[in-house]
């Protein structure tokens, strides 16, 4: 379905651009084992974001940073690093590819999945006592770019709703997540398919 609405949406005229921005957003997971197993869901995991623990999956995204239509998902428990997976949010044909420093050092995953494509995901600019002004001038550049993900995202958690997992495994909520992201790109680009003008 969501590969369908994906073509369906290039035969109207929404193109993907040579920009890609790739990111992840933890899904949550009842934590609780006050169920029939009497356990928590053994494919879900938890992990640290700041300094707080969060107990679920990851789902990881591949954003057009023209359109911010969703190219490419993936799903892991939540304590797989976001790196991991980037290579599965890439679609081959990028110039430029953003992402936070979770994507940093990551040239070769991107040489060999897009070949023509820059690396312009933020590198780290603080060391304990020492701030490289000149990087996070440019970190701060990219980020105006790559914050275009938090739309798509947000169009999932906050109109779909979809911030915390309905079912037991990563397979039945993967499939829900492919058809949320599938209703998410034609949420953002309605106004395009309507042909009308969006307001103001």
């Amino acid at each position: 379905l969501f590969a369908k609405v994906g073509e369906l949406l290039l035969a109207k005229g929404v193109k993907l651009s040579g920009g890609t921005i790739v990111d992840a957003t933890l899904i949550a997971a009842p934590p609780s084992t006050k169920n029939r197993e009497q356990s928590r869901d053994p494919e879900m995991h938890q992990s640290k974001k700041g300094n707080q623990w969060y107990f679920g999956m990851k789902m990881h995204v591949g954003v057009d940073s023209q359109s911010k239509v969703i190219h490419a998902v993936a799903v892991t428990p939540a304590n797989t690093a976001d790196c991991k997976v980037m290579g599965q949010l890439l679609h081959g044909s990028e110039t430029r590819v953003y992402g936070d420093q979770a994507y940093k050092s990551q040239k070769e995953v991107i040489r060999a999945k897009a070949p023509k494509a820059k690396d312009f995901t933020n590198r780290q600019c603080k060391w304990k006592h020492f701030l490289d002004e000149a990087i996070q001038a440019k970190n701060r550049n990219k980020s105006r770019i790559r914050a275009r993900v938090e739309h798509s995202i947000g169009v999932i958690k906050r109109v779909f709703g979809f911030t915390k997992v309905r079912y037991r495994g990563l397979a039945k909520n993967g499939n829900r997540v492919f058809v949320t992201a599938a209703l998410a790109n034609i949420f953002l680009v309605r106004y395009t398919l309507l042909g009308a003008v969006r307001p103001q």
